[in-house]
């Protein structure tokens, strides 16, 4: 296959589409499956504190990403989420930015390979580069939200074919799609107490596993940190000498 044949063959040819495509509905239900697998992932390596089902995981993913930027019908999640939607009415999608999306993911897991694969390096900021991708397979599965496809159609300067959910054509939203002013109050309330809900239960709830005490000082500031080591050295001197003098 030439270069040319390869940058416009990409996707499947549909009868009534004017570009090539990719089932959406495909696409979202493989999202689920990575991110499923990334949270297991996550869970197995806490629980049994080992590092090599994160480093085969993270490398699966590199693998994963390089077949569905080149040859997606060979892409193993798709594949296996192609077995599950099989009986559904396919989606279409342009294939242009879906490749674009997925070269992003593509990209963001070479460093995941150094630090996690190669060089076995964790810090809560590289650990960011993991959680930005879960979001991403969280968006597109959840709520059908490309949001590469999106950075694809600002760069292109013109609207593509056939995005997920139709965001790239303009369209006016049904009254259904619409936020009364209660019902903005109530959805900015929910997404504010979870954001403070999640923080409040990392920052002042005593871990109890490796995972947890790096989350917990991942949200705190160097001075929280040292006013809770301070708090706990005092109560731990506080107990000695009162075991002391009831010895005495």
């Amino acid at each position: 296959m030439n270069l040319p044949s390869f940058l416009n063959k990409y996707g499947e040819e549909v009868p009534g589409y004017d570009v090539r495509v990719i089932n959406e509905r495909e696409a979202r239900a493989a999202a689920g499956i990575l991110g499923t697998l990334g949270i297991m992932v996550i869970f197995i390596g806490i629980g049994f504190n080992h590092i090599i089902v994160a480093r085969v995981y993270i490398a699966f993913l590199w693998f994963e990403f390089l077949l569905r930027i080149t040859k997606p019908s060979y892409a193993p999640s798709l594949l296996l989420a192609r077995f599950f939607v099989q009986n559904q009415t396919p989606e279409y999608v342009g294939a242009a930015q879906k490749r674009f999306a997925w070269a992003i993911g593509w990209f963001i897991s070479f460093p995941m390979i150094y630090w996690f694969v190669l060089n076995w390096d964790i810090t809560f900021y590289k650990v960011l580069i993991c959680v930005l991708c879960a979001a991403l397979m969280f968006f597109e599965s959840a709520f059908s939200i490309c949001l590469g496809c999106m950075l694809y159609k600002y760069i292109k300067k013109e609207d593509p074919q056939y995005c997920p959910g139709g965001v790239c054509e303009v369209r006016k939203k049904e009254p259904i799609q619409t936020f009364n002013l209660m019902q903005k109050i109530i959805a900015g309330v929910t997404a504010i107490g979870l954001v403070v809900g999640i923080y409040l239960f990392l920052a002042y709830t005593e871990p109890k596993t490796f995972f947890g005490d790096f989350l917990h000082e991942a949200v705190l500031t160097d001075a929280q940190l040292q006013a809770q080591k301070d708090a706990a050295y005092e109560k731990e001197m506080a107990a000695e000498f009162g075991d002391e003098d009831e010895e005495e």
